[in-house]
């Protein structure tokens, strides 16, 4: 399904991999060959190679949890106007604040900001800010910094890095992003997914084998080989955005026309730009990944790193989830105790709440698929609820017409709005002792 070679690589003809170095050049040379190290370097303001980088981007994202520090800091820095387009979105705090409008505040704060320097202001409601991204934003080659932990939008040819405030602050005021080079680790996608096996799947299998061993930590990975062909563009985002929780630095794919395509029909169609590695390019790490031996994956608390089959869940449910509880006592010290043994009803597995959201998993093709498997089903009127959302308008008119609302609704879905919320605990958050499934990012404690 996925293995590991822990050891440089290099790719000859984009088709073949070598371990033997023999009349090849030196890893250091022949690195600068991956499509990572050709951004890289043509957004190094000192332009001469060597293993330091001082990176200028070329747009930057942030929400509404986290621009107001970032402008307010750079403006006591002296900001005059943003030097690069600058998108502010308003997908975290959306909800109202009880007792008071600190949120809404935010947010004329934020509008203010974009017409006083130049920004560009997402309405509330209207997308989460990483598909606002991928529909306004990303072009080919460039590179976008984002105050969000999901900032990764490889998989259309852009690189993105998700930052802390401070990184962006320095953009505003013309510095730089200082980093020493990465190592660059090969995801060699072969294969075809079976029927059923979507993009989840294949992520929550990847941050499994790759998370705990540390093997991609603060390395950039570049995902090429025949395999990306046979994945949608939705189903590219949908593993991509989950790299993020593998912890590597950033991820960058090769672009073909199915990333032309849709660039097209978001009306950049000058935005694309073939990318590909150069002959002879070098690799710190190889990850072999055959889409075509994953198996439908769930993601144990507290991490998506924590990864079992549904085959191996669904068969021993108890056992598995006996040693959630121990190790989640011991994470904790003894003070929180989990029960989720007691959902184990009849040797099923019950849960009290199901939840499609996010930059991750509220794409058009994740939706699309679970209308298509409840219509004409009903998910009940007891214990259970279901919430759906959908990461931005253009997406949600599309679900509308095409009937996939619809579908949704009659299956007693609730839809709600463009919202990131169900991904960090705003909105949602089910009851004490109540078990949730969830088609997000991550599933953190709390």
């Amino acid at each position: 399904m996925i293995e590991l070679i822990d050891k440089g690589v290099y790719l000859i003809d984009g088709t073949t991999l070598a371990t033997d170095t023999n009349g090849l050049p030196s890893a250091d040379e022949a690195r600068e060959n991956t499509i990572t190290y050709q951004i890289l370097r043509s957004h190094d303001v000192d332009g001469a190679g060597g293993d330091k980088m001082r990176i200028r981007f070329d747009a930057m994202m942030s929400h509404d949890i986290t621009y107001v520090g970032i402008i307010q800091t750079a403006r006591a820095s002296g900001l005059e106007k943003f030097p690069l387009p600058y998108a502010m979105t308003n997908c975290h705090n959306s909800l109202c604040a009880v007792g008071g409008t600190i949120n809404e505040d935010d947010h004329v704060f934020g509008l203010s900001a974009a017409k006083k320097y130049g920004g560009i202001y997402v309405p509330a409601n209207q997308a989460v800010i990483h598909q606002y991204a991928r529909e306004a934003m990303v072009k080919c080659g460039n590179m976008i910094l984002g105050s969000d932990s999901h900032t990764r939008y490889g998989s259309l040819g852009n690189m993105g890095v998700g930052e802390g405030g401070g990184e962006l602050v320095k953009q505003l005021l013309n510095n730089t992003w200082d980093i020493n080079a990465p190592e660059v680790v090969l995801v060699w996608l072969e294969g075809s997914p079976r029927k059923g096996i979507g993009p989840h799947d294949v992520a929550i299998a990847l941050c499994g084998a790759v998370y705990k061993n540390g093997f991609v930590k603060n390395k950039v990975l570049e995902f090429v080989g025949d395999g990306i062909g046979r994945l949608s563009m939705d189903y590219r985002i949908g593993i991509d955005v989950m790299t993020t929780e593998t912890a590597c630095l950033t991820s960058i794919w090769e672009t073909d026309s199915a990333v032309q395509d849709y660039l097209a029909l978001h009306g950049r169609a000058g935005d694309f730009a073939p990318l590909h590695p150069e002959d002879g390019a070098y690799y710190d790490g190889l990850i072999e990944l055959d889409l075509s031996a994953i198996e439908p994956m769930a993601a144990l608390p507290f991490h998506p790193s924590e990864a079992v089959t549904l085959r191996e869940l669904i068969a021993d449910p108890g056992d598995i989830l006996r040693e959630v509880e121990k190790r989640a006592a011991d994470q904790f010290g003894g003070k929180v105790q989990l029960h989720l043994t007691d959902k184990v009803k009849g040797g099923k597995l019950h849960v009290e709440q199901g939840v499609i959201a996010g930059c991750a998993g509220g794409l058009y093709d994740n939706i699309a698929e679970a209308a298509a498997i409840l219509d004409g089903c009903d998910v009940g009127s007891g214990n259970f609820d279901f919430s759906v959302y959908p990461p931005s308008v253009p997406v949600e008119l599309e679900l509308v017409e095409n009937g996939v609302s619809a579908r949704l609704l009659r299956a007693g879905a609730v839809c709600k709005p463009c919202f990131c919320g169900p991904c960090f605990g705003a909105g949602d958050v089910p009851a004490n002792g109540a078990l949730s499934i969830r088609h997000t990012t991550r599933n953190f404690p709390s």
